[in-house]
């Protein structure tokens, strides 16, 4: 602020005050030229929410070494325009104080030739600066540049390389094409890329979004029970201070912005980088030191679980819609779902994603305190999913169609009520591998679950469909049918199971 010893007067460098406007009672002129540091002057108009023609001049630098020459020009037509034969002028008062100190720059001749990647004459390097008015000095291969003071973009050795060739002509650069063979990569067979990824999904019926890396602090201990993110030393707004290790903050975020707009049905999806301290990463071209960065898919449900439709009962999509959606988008891979808890997922409604024994993913509706904090109406459903496992789906395999028809054989076992049912699988899956006596199993499928409506009940039963087909030359037989059912009931019995009477 500028002050007259009572009171502030004007905003230096921005704007004057109503005391010191010029009015048609004004009498007498004190008329100032003033040099703001451009650091004094950035960002003060963003701050107080106005802009003005003087701040954005200041901001940017003016020339410090000819105020004296204004106030000369410009008393010069105040004289002409306003003045009388009485009118007086008073003396100069030209005070220097904390001037900019401009050094002079070097430009080596031959850094300017690499890094403009063509033959420039020595004596077109001259004429460049002479026509801009620089003082320099050369003394065979380097250039000594003394810029002027309205030049305030010139303080690097680039800066004077730019210079010269802008001067020299951008269009005599050399069009060479490159040295080595152009040729298309091929994709190794087996494997799909992430565009594939982005259609199957948008044929799902989810739309993609592209939002920033860097998010709210907030996001990461919502959705991720992160404490610790990686923070970022000059982030573009005070709120998208960290780097993300997870996606689903900013799909939620767009469904809060859809939802206020009037959306009841929403499905997107996000494919992008999610970044991890890891010490054991290193510089590389794709990589930065302590970081690692995998690709993560993440997607989002709400609303309907279909399109309004007369023969289709509304019902809002629920956990196995969107498990029925990521096991289309992996196949023919398959995944096992594992009750698990995660940070901003309903815990008694969220399972981790695993295939093999890696978990790649998880998968539930949003937390109900999530729900309430983002003023949600209800709880949509969100999945997360490191892409690279399941980029690499490998080349089919082909088995022949048996000659012989398939026999069925059901099995009914009674476990505990809060038995899961991924126990039997696992374990048949295991046995199938391992056991000759089950090489005749082609497939073994649940379809048939009992629940006792009592609440006191402690149990359940399960019906299993085993088909069995044979696989070589000859029939198969009620004996090798019966030892492989017989098989299949010691292993269920294994896992906890007991058949039903």
């Amino acid at each position: 602020m500028i002050c007259d010893g009572d009171k502030p007067v004007c905003i230096a460098g921005i704007m004057g005050g109503e005391d010191i406007a010029v009015s048609e009672e004004t009498t007498d002129l004190f008329i100032e030229a003033a040099f703001w540091q451009q650091t004094a002057i950035q960002g003060r108009c963003r701050k107080l929410n106005f802009s003005t023609d003087a701040a954005y001049r200041f901001e940017r630098g003016v020339d410090f070494g000819s105020h004296v020459e204004h106030l000369e020009y410009l008393t010069r037509l105040v004289l002409e325009i306003c003045g009388t034969p009485e009118t007086k002028v008073g003396p100069v008062d030209d005070q220097i104080v904390n001037l900019p100190v401009r050094q002079p720059v070097k430009m080596r001749v031959d850094r300017c030739l690499k890094v403009v990647g063509m033959d420039i004459p020595v004596s077109a390097m001259e004429a460049t600066f002479t026509r801009l008015g620089f003082e320099y000095t050369f003394d065979g291969s380097v250039f000594t540049v003394q810029a002027p003071t309205h030049r305030f973009d010139i303080e690097i050795e680039e800066d004077l390389i730019e210079e010269v060739a802008r001067l020299y002509g951008y269009e005599k650069l050399p069009d060479r094409p490159p040295l080595a063979r152009i040729a298309m990569k091929s994709q190794k067979e087996g494997m799909r890329s992430a565009h594939q990824l982005r259609l199957e999904m948008a044929v799902l019926g989810y739309q993609e979004l592209i939002n920033f890396s860097f998010v709210p602090e907030q996001w990461e201990k919502d959705f991720a029970g992160n404490d610790q993110p990686i923070r970022l030393l000059n982030p573009i707004a005070s709120q998208l201070s960290v780097m993300r290790t997870q996606l689903v903050g900013g799909l939620v975020d767009i469904l809060k912005y859809n939802l206020n707009r009037k959306a009841e049905r929403v499905r997107v999806f996000e494919l992008g980088r999610a970044f991890f301290p890891d010490e054991s990463v290193s510089d590389g071209p794709w990589t930065v030191k302590g970081v690692r960065q995998p690709r993560h898919l993440a997607g989002l449900a709400y609303g309907d679980a279909a399109d309004a439709q007369w023969g289709i009962t509304a019902r809002p999509v629920d956990f196995y819609d969107v498990k029925g959606d990521i096991d289309r988008l992996v196949a023919p891979l398959q995944l096992r779902y594992v009750k698990e808890t995660f940070p901003g997922l309903h815990p008694g409604r969220s399972a981790g994603i695993y295939l093999g024994e890696k978990r790649i993913g998880y998968l539930g509706e949003l937390h109900p305190q999530i729900v309430r904090d983002y003023d949600l109406p209800r709880a949509a459903v969100v999945f997360e999913l490191e892409i690279d496992p399941i980029l690499d789906i490998g080349l089919p395999h082909y088995e022949p169609v048996s000659k012989f028809q398939p026999m069925r054989r059901d099995i009914a076992v009674v476990v505990p009520a809060d038995y899961e049912v991924q126990t039997i699988f696992d374990a048949v899956n295991k046995a199938v591998k391992t056991d000759a006596r089950l090489a005749p199993v082609a497939s073994f499928r649940l379809f048939d679950l009992y629940r006792p409506k009592t609440e006191e009940a402690a149990e359940k039963s399960l019906a299993f469909a085993v088909e069995l087909v044979s696989k070589g030359e000859e029939a198969l037989t009620e004996a090798e049918s019966d030892l492989a059912v017989e098989t299949l009931i010691e292993v269920l019995q294994t896992a906890g199971a007991r058949l039903r009477a």
